[in-house]
């Protein structure tokens, strides 16, 4: 053999060992042999059926507990039963299940009674017998129905209007005539000049001015034979909802909805189709649209009136933001149309003697807790909540604008609330008559969840106060103090409190264990009985890490808290990997089964393969108060890629991990971190994996985006440094993008286009996987194994 080919062989052989402990790492990753085809096939067949998140509820007599499981390993979830007391679950018949009240309805104050809407029909329940009583029973839908103020009536809505059903006689009763178009005119009226000849005819002939009056007074006769109806609402092009009667049974109050005209709808394309032709699948707009409007209206019964309340009145209501009021040329815009306003409510007190509602800003910038008066339907302010940036938080509200959990308090003077004023979500009360608040609880945590207990003696809350990353149930006074916890398991409690407080159904899981019903006696140290357990044999042969919680210090002081997986006999100067969670507001660094198990999974396996993984709740993440939440306001790819880069160097520092041996990757926003992690910090990763990402922030969906970075016309400053496409030049290690095709949250669109840039840029290191058949959330186990197969070796290739 020459020396030439002694020379070449080692490198033939370092190739060859090289392809194959690549291929091999994909198939035989470590103990058990825990693979990337393992972790990503159907969870229900791989891990196992757990029970739902949603579909939890009480029988009416706190005897069963239900709930949505699939142990079976059917096509769809099915309702299963367990006693209060334990034991085996049970699946419910198709028969039991129709003939069952719905988990949803009205109570009557001693909780004897229930009314409930089930497949488009009214039902009254009498809870002690169980006996129902069916109210309705037609081809058209009829719902919400709820008692009347004096619990002696049905008040429920059909074809847009709402009824009255005597519970006594079974009398009905139409108490509004909501009407489309415009109101007709009166035919009696007529022009100005033809009312005056009329008027002229009557004075002079004085036979046609007797016949006029005889005619008016048959006319009168006739009217005062008619039954009292409800006036007519002429509601022109809008749509009508939310009726509501109130306790008196004098006022309806509603709200009026007009369309937003010239909000343009997308569209995406489907090629792959059942009908061998490709499809538009309708989609959202994009950000910056025309908004709906809406009104609050009141019909006065007694008087036969309507009128709107008037927000011009609010206080606040036309404050300029602050984004606007700045004086830099790249934020000073021209003043916005008057903000427009949602009102939420009426609730009325226990006693039907006060009502108030809540006003959020349609910019997401204000929430007022406003008395109403319905005789005039003026708003007298309780409370403002104002936040520069959003207005959100545990009990507030997400990205949707809602009203938030309120009521009122047993003595029907104050009103209970959560705000964010002192950083995080708290319970407080007002006083309708003093405007007096009270702190109910303050801390470092937040108050996720509160309830008044039916004694009207304590509260039900939960709360994150052990630990950001966990969930806890207590009870506490009604007027605040100390809490006693109910629930001791470390992880996160999903608690469903039955009807009588004396049991609690609760859906939990740890870190490395997912989610199981358990159901426990309402005591504190009551021991939590397990009723349910369908995991499987080969996922639980394998020992699963609970990955340890830690802080690391921001490069502007912030502790961060982050989840971090590592080998038993680490590498020096060995590889890590940065995971980025998606949503921004979410929380993936906690002791529970996580949302993300795929790729709780897949640390795993990178651990097993000698890596080092760290999974952060970067700036916006969920269950850090306020500050936390707000943090990027103004400037996604701000502090949120900073914490990226401040974990990177925390790797260096404290494990021993190569400065060019750091990965990073993330679905979604975590995605759209990827990018700007590899554009904006490409000393930082060598490589970065982007799935379903977002690469132009003016092009993603309203509710979401104009929280945090306002509107493009008015903010444009915002879109462009936070958004990737204008950072495209700055790449320079590899990058690997993942999208669906069919996604219709992040169009597939935002993924050409960065492609198109990437092209003019003349940038090589990338490439793009695509999925015809996917959305946002990829659905088939080979999409999965296809995308982490791609990733994986992207961190093999340039992290090894």
């Amino acid at each position: 053999m020459s020396s030439r080919c002694l020379r070449i062989l080692p490198i033939i052989l370092f190739l060859i060992f090289t392809s194959t402990f690549a291929q091999d790492s994909l198939t035989r990753s470590g103990q058990n042999d825990l693979t990337v085809a393992k972790i990503m096939q159907d969870p229900l067949v791989w891990i196992g059926s757990l029970p739902a998140e949603r579909g939890i509820f009480w029988s009416d007599d706190s005897k069963w507990l239900y709930f949505m499981w699939n142990p079976e390993k059917a096509d769809n979830d099915s309702l299963y039963k367990v006693s209060r007391n334990g034991g085996a679950p049970q699946k419910v018949s198709l028969m039991e299940r129709k003939a069952m009240p719905s988990p949803d309805g009205d109570y009557t104050r001693d909780r004897e009674h229930k009314v409930y809407a089930k497949n488009g029909d009214i039902f009254l329940l009498t809870i002690a017998s169980g006996k129902i009583r069916q109210i309705t029973n037609t081809n058209s839908a009829e719902s919400d129905p709820a008692f009347s103020g004096d619990e002696k009536s049905v008040i429920y809505t059909w074809n847009n209007n709402l009824f009255k059903w005597q519970m006594s006689d079974g009398s009905l009763m139409q108490l509004t005539d909501f009407g489309a178009g415009m109101k007709p005119e009166d035919p009696d009226k007529s022009p100005a000049h033809e009312e005056w000849l009329k008027r002229q005819e009557a004075e002079l002939i004085s036979v046609l001015s007797k016949r006029s009056q005889k005619s008016d007074a048959a006319k009168a006769s006739r009217e005062a034979l008619q039954p009292d109806r409800p006036l007519e609402i002429y509601i022109n092009d809008k749509q009508v909802s939310s009726q509501q009667l109130s306790p008196d049974s004098r006022f309806v109050t509603f709200f009026l909805t007009t369309s937003a005209h010239g909000a343009k709808d997308t569209e995406v394309p489907d090629y792959i189709t059942e009908s061998g032709f490709a499809e538009m699948l309708p989609a959202r707009p994009k950000v910056g649209h025309p908004q709906q409007r809406y009104e609050f209206g009141i019909y006065d019964i007694e008087n036969d009136t309507t009128y709107f309340a008037d927000t011009a009145s609010i206080p606040g209501i036309n404050d300029l933001p602050a984004f606007l009021a700045k004086t830099d040329e790249d934020s000073a815009k021209a003043a916005p149309e008057e903000r427009g306003t949602i009102i939420f409510g009426p609730y009325w007190s226990d006693d039907g003697q006060h009502a108030f509602v809540v006003v959020r800003a349609m910019d997401n910038k204000d929430r007022w807790i406003m008395s109403l008066d319905p005789a005039s339907g003026a708003l007298s302010l309780l409370d403002r909540q104002h936040d520069d940036a959003w207005i959100g938080g545990p009990g507030i509200s997400g990205w949707v604008v809602r009203p938030g959990n309120v009521g009122w308090m047993p003595d029907n003077q104050r009103i209970w609330f959560h705000s964010e004023s002192t950083g995080y979500s708290h319970l407080y009360t007002v006083d309708i008559t003093s405007g007096e608040q009270k702190a109910l609880t303050s801390g470092n945590f937040e108050v996720t969840d509160a309830r008044i207990s039916r004694d009207k003696k304590n509260w039900f809350l939960t709360t994150s106060e052990v630990h950001p990353g966990e969930r806890h149930f207590y009870r506490m006074p009604l007027e605040g103090g100390k809490r006693k916890q109910i629930t001791n398991m470390t992880g996160n409690h999903q608690v469903h409190l039955s009807p009588d407080e004396k049991m609690l159904g609760i859906r939990y899981s740890f870190s490395n264990k997912p989610w199981q019903m358990y159901v426990m006696e309402n005591k504190a140290g009551a021991n939590a009985r397990q009723v349910t357990d369908d995991i499987s044999e080969n996922f639980t042969s394998y020992n699963w890490r609970v990955p340890e919680v830690i802080t690391f210090p921001a490069q502007d002081g912030a502790a961060v808290h982050a989840r971090l997986y590592r080998p038993e006999t680490p590498e020096t100067g060995g590889p890590a990997v940065i995971f980025v969670h998606g949503a921004g507001y979410l929380q993936n660094v906690h002791k529970w089964w996580s949302s993300y198990f795929r790729e709780y999974m897949f640390h795993n396996l990178l651990v097993d393969n000698g890596y080092t993984v760290l999974d952060i709740d970067y700036r916006a993440s969920a269950g850090y108060g306020r500050d936390w939440r707000t943090a990027i306001y103004r400037h996604m790819g701000g502090k949120d890629l900073s914490d990226q880069v401040d974990g990177a160097k925390f790797l260096t520092e404290n494990y021993d991990i190569a400065k060019d041996r750091i990965g990073i990757y993330g679905g979604s926003y975590g995605g759209f971190i990827t990018f700007m992690a590899m554009f904006t910090a490409p000393d930082v990763f060598a490589c970065g994996a982007a799935l379903r990402p977002v690469t132009d922030w003016a092009h993603y969906n309203h509710l979401y985006t104009s929280n945090i970075l306002n509107e493009p016309q008015l903010d444009s400053l915002a879109y462009v440094r936070s958004s990737p496409i204008y950072h495209a030049e700055g790449l320079q290690g590899a990058l690997l993008i993942c999208h669906g095709m069919i996604d219709t949250n992040v169009h597939f669109q935002d993924v050409v286009r960065l492609a198109q840039r990437l092209i003019e840029l003349g940038k090589e290191n990338w490439e793009v996987a695509i999925y015809p058949l996917e959305g946002h959330a990829f659905k088939e186990p080979g999409s999965w194994t296809d995308e982490y197969r791609r990733i994986f070796k992207l961190f093999e290739q340039n992290l090894r």
